[in-house]
């Protein structure tokens, strides 16, 4: 008999839906089905979509070229992030790799001209990062335009293609708080460069899409706060929308093809509105629509957005929204009326359970804000799962969660922290845990767990704790440094050993995280063992489950087996299970093992059994070094 909590994982639904840059309005969109994360091309103009069938590559990265008869994306190892842009064509018959003669690389940013076949990529290397001009059809041999030791990312193209962007840190290395660089694609010199100083960062967000018009959709910080700007790098010129009323981030989401408006997003403590600002009137507009998400910031990855709002073809805003409750749906805002109107879901989303936004203040008095979902019509304290998001620099937004919904429909509540390093919630906030890895979030954790607990909302003998990657790190973390918090802890992908990680890891992720320590775990290895949870493997006294992936570059195999194998060693209660891919899980069969598993050792553990299956083991002829 199947599980009701199966429910929330077996209808199709949108994960994203990426505009292509060309003029047709095209969206390459990305489902989650049964046979795991398709690709289709939905022309929004005609109302149809085609899905695509062959080797696309990383779905979540993939881009359309001008014409919309080329998907451009990553190929790898099993997930393992690290490979070369290919390029394919809709009907999955012609591949080619556009950068045959370079070294495998990380991608950190993919972008198409509007006009023409001009592409770039921003690669990260073992010889550092650096923005490649190449042509769709691999017509000519990829050339470097820029090239640094330090972070350099996110690299966009001019309408015509003339003319190119990427974030850099060269005028502040080792620090992430980026300036843009913009540069000719004819010959690489540089043009002009965008800084605010120091303590401000500011990122590309788009160029024009009118041709022949360089001005730069960029995100600034002076006041602390993200603020959209319009930058002309040929005379420097800017207009910012200070918004000095609006507290909180103002995100730049995109531009009108006649290039006289811009798309925003208000998040003020974790909730988005969306505005609209008009460029020749100098006017902010706020437009009607439920309450939800309208997008969502990704981190380490070639898009700035997981998915996002846009502007349509004809000039009508196309919302992406999301519930904890609602899978993505697609809603337009007629600009003359304000009407807004949703297009009907291939599949009806399943009733859920809605999240409640809750504002905890941490030890030092930060604002953290918490999203809480509890079982209906029930009382009283409940055994409660906490969620800690990846990143650091990720956010945990009103969007839909299966996961949360199978906690809450068998009975056990769930909530999802942002803690210090959470992006949209300004400067400080984001760049909280920089220096001390895992002191201030774990403060923001005990706070979040203390407030649960006065609320009535979970029992603090029974609560759990669980989060991927980053948040895998903190769920480990916090079994070690407080012990007697939690009931147990669940990590996906986790960082268990920074030290032992480092030389695995690919080298994107080696640069920030020298970054974000503010040393080298070659030099100062004692930094990086204060804040890995191999260190307190004696003081844990719940017990542990690590899922892990075999070819993972973030959090490599090695490191997980090395605490996996410490916490056995001392008599701990753990469980160590493998899975063959990278970073992510895309298969829904294993989202739903994954969720099955969980309840079940949540379960056990409430009944006082066990978690482990006896000594654990290496994944059998994976390479661990």
């Amino acid at each position: 008999m199947t599980e009701s909590w199966h429910r929330f994982f077996t209808t199709d639904r949108i994960l994203s839906m990426r505009r292509g840059r060309g003029e047709r309005d095209l969206c390459l969109v990305v489902g989650d089905t049964e046979q795991g994360q398709t690709l289709a091309r939905w022309d929004a103009e005609r109302g149809i979509g085609v899905p695509l069938s062959g080797d696309f590559g990383d779905p979540g990265e993939a881009v359309l070229g001008a014409d919309g008869e080329l998907v451009l994306s990553l190929h790898d190892d099993n997930g393992s992030e690290v490979g070369h842009v290919w390029a394919t064509s809709v009907d999955g018959t012609d591949r080619r790799d556009l950068t045959p003669d370079l070294a495998p690389y990380a991608l950190r940013g993919i972008d198409t001209a509007r006009y023409g076949d001009d592409v770039v990529i921003t690669a990260a290397a073992p010889d550092g990062f650096s923005l490649w001009y190449l042509h769709d059809r691999g017509t000519r041999s990829p050339r470097r335009l820029f090239t640094s030791p330090h972070e350099a990312w996110n690299g966009l193209i001019s309408a015509d293609g003339r003319i190119a962007s990427v974030d850099t840190t060269d005028h502040n290395p080792g620090v992430r708080r980026f300036a843009v660089t913009v540069v000719a694609t004819g010959t690489g010199a540089v043009l002009g460069r965008l800084t605010d100083g120091p303590e401000a960062p500011v990122r590309a967000v788009r160029f024009s899409p009118v041709a022949g018009d360089d001005r730069l959709l960029v995100s600034t910080e002076r006041t602390g706060f993200a603020r959209p700007c319009v930058w002309d790098p040929a005379d420097g010129g800017r207009i910012d929308v200070d918004a000095p009323d609006l507290d909180g981030d103002l995100v730049a989401l995109d531009w009108s093809d006649d290039g006289t408006r811009i798309l925003l997003a208000h998040v003020d403590r974790g909730l988005h509105r969306v505005l609209e600002f008009d460029l020749l009137r100098r006017e902010l507009t706020a437009i009607a629509h439920p309450d939800g998400a309208y997008f969502e910031p990704d981190v380490a990855a070639a898009h700035l957005n997981q998915w996002a709002s846009h502007y349509a073809a004809d000039g009508r805003v196309r919302l992406l929204h999301q519930r904890f409750d609602q899978p993505l749906t697609v809603r337009y805002v007629d600009r003359s009326t304000g009407e807004v109107t949703a297009l009907d879901p291939a599949t009806p989303p399943v009733p859920g359970v809605r999240a409640d936004s809750l504002v905890v203040y941490s030890t030092d008095g930060t604002p953290l804000q918490l999203w809480v979902c509890r079982p209906p019509n029930t009382e009283g304290p409940l055994p409660l799962v906490l969620n800690l998001h990846g990143g650091p620099n990720l956010v945990s937004v009103d969007s839909y969660n299966p996961q949360a919904q199978a906690w809450v429909d068998s009975g056990v509540a769930y909530a999802s922290l942002n803690y210090r390093g959470s992006v949209t919630f300004g400067r400080r906030f984001r760049e909280g845990f920089i220096g001390s890895i895992g002191d201030r979030e774990l403060e923001d954790i005990e706070s979040a767990v203390r407030r649960l607990v006065a609320d009535r909302v979970a029992d603090a003998d029974r609560v759990f704790v669980t989060g991927a990657s980053y948040g895998g790190f903190l769920s480990l973390l916090s079994v070690g440094r407080s012990p007697k918090v939690f009931a147990g802890a669940m990590a996906f992908v986790p960082m268990a050993d920074w030290v032992g990680a480092y030389e695995d890891m690919n080298p994107a992720l080696r640069a920030a995280w020298k970054a974000f320590f503010g040393a080298d775990p070659r030099l100062d290895p004692d930094r990086f063992r204060h804040s890995s949870p191999i260190t307190y493997v004696a003081s844990v006294r719940s017990p542990v489950c690590i899922v892990q992936a075999t070819h993972d570059t973030r959090t490599p195999p090695a490191q997980a087996y090395a605490y996996a194998k410490a916490l056995q060693d001392v008599g701990g209660d753990v469980r160590l299970d493998w899975f063959s891919g990278g970073h992510e899980t895309s298969s829904r069969r294993q989202e739903v093992e994954d969720q099955r598993q969980l309840m079940d050792l949540v379960q056990a553990a409430l009944r006082g059994e066990p978690w482990s299956r006896g000594p654990v083991e290496p994944p059998t002829g994976r390479h661990l070094g």
